[in-house]
């Protein structure tokens, strides 16, 4: 039973209520409990009430500490210690290493502005740190104009180019293809692109489930249900995040279109780990490129 002052922040019952009145009053009690335990409702609520007064990087050190994550890195002297600049990340663990991200560079600076799905901006803890993307909407064209505003600033801009957590491709995990945006921007507002590594996985459970989904035909990405089950799995286990060096945004010319160079960086980040010494200048000379399949 809740405390008195418990505040419910995940209230499962309420959505489906809200959301399909005739689908909740008959879905089977059982099934909504499952999807209770899926989404750790008790845990983030009890998060949520013990760490509602933390803002920004307090709160998100509260998250990582909560899942107990153990972050190394390397490359942290690749962060200028001022002027803007885009970081360019791989996805694999839904959640941990865009907070992981934050962590290590807030050690340099502070004035970091994650873009990030518009439903990550509701919570409203995380404050100036999320900047939502929503190209859709009423608030469509505000949130272009704040995008753009971001990567024009002297601020560090981080963005994930899949926009999706990684999957597994003919047996590999790795990210789906990279937006060509984030290229575009780097030229248009000349900022060097730092390109970053996360070296990680989810269960094998979550990377069956979206086999399956997609070999049924299924559209919705139902196995992003399981992100917070995936995260609390997470616990104790180290995650690396590599830093490479900054590239000039002059790099990225016209010998190239912009998803050519957004594909060609995805798969620089990848190489990364086996030759660290690589730089992405003599990588691009012998990149050659192939579209990447697009399934979601």
């Amino acid at each position: 039973m809740p405390l008195m002052g418990f505040k419910k922040y995940v209230d499962i019952d309420k959505i489906f209520r809200e959301k399909n009145p005739a689908a909740h009053k008959w879905t089977p009690k059982f099934l909504v409990n499952y999807i209770k335990r899926v989404v750790h409702e008790e845990d983030i609520n009890r998060f949520e009430n013990e760490n509602h007064h933390k803002f920004e990087f307090e709160y998100l050190d509260a998250a990582l500490a909560e899942v107990n994550a153990k972050i190394t890195y390397s490359g942290l002297e690749n962060v200028p210690k001022e002027g803007g600049c885009i970081m360019a990340s791989n996805h694999p663990l839904g959640g941990i290493d865009g907070m992981a991200l934050i962590q290590i560079v807030g050690n340099v600076r502070k004035d970091i502005r994650f873009l990030v799905n518009d439903i990550l901006t509701r919570l409203e803890n995380f404050g100036s740190l999320f900047v939502p993307v929503n190209k859709v909407g009423s608030n469509a064209t505000q949130n272009l104009r704040r995008i753009d505003e971001v990567y024009a600033g002297d601020n560090v801009t981080m963005i994930f180019p899949a926009g999706l957590v990684s999957r597994k491709t003919k047996g590999v995990i790795q990210d789906l293809p990279w937006n060509r945006s984030f290229i575009k921007k780097a030229v248009q507002y000349q900022k060097p692109v730092i390109p970053v590594l996360v070296q990680g996985h989810l269960s094998k459970f979550f990377y069956r489930l979206s086999s399956f989904r997609k070999m049924l035909g299924i559209k919705v990405n139902i196995e992003m249900l399981y992100l917070a089950h995936e995260m609390y799995k997470l616990r104790n286990n180290i995650t690396h995040i590599q830093i490479g060096k900054p590239i000039p945004p002059e790099t990225f010319d016209n010998s190239k279109k912009p998803e050519e160079w957004a594909e060609c960086l995805r798969t620089y980040v990848y190489e990364m780990a086996k030759n660290p010494g690589l730089s992405f200048e003599a990588y691009a000379k012998t990149f050659i490129y192939i579209k990447p399949e697009s399934s979601k």
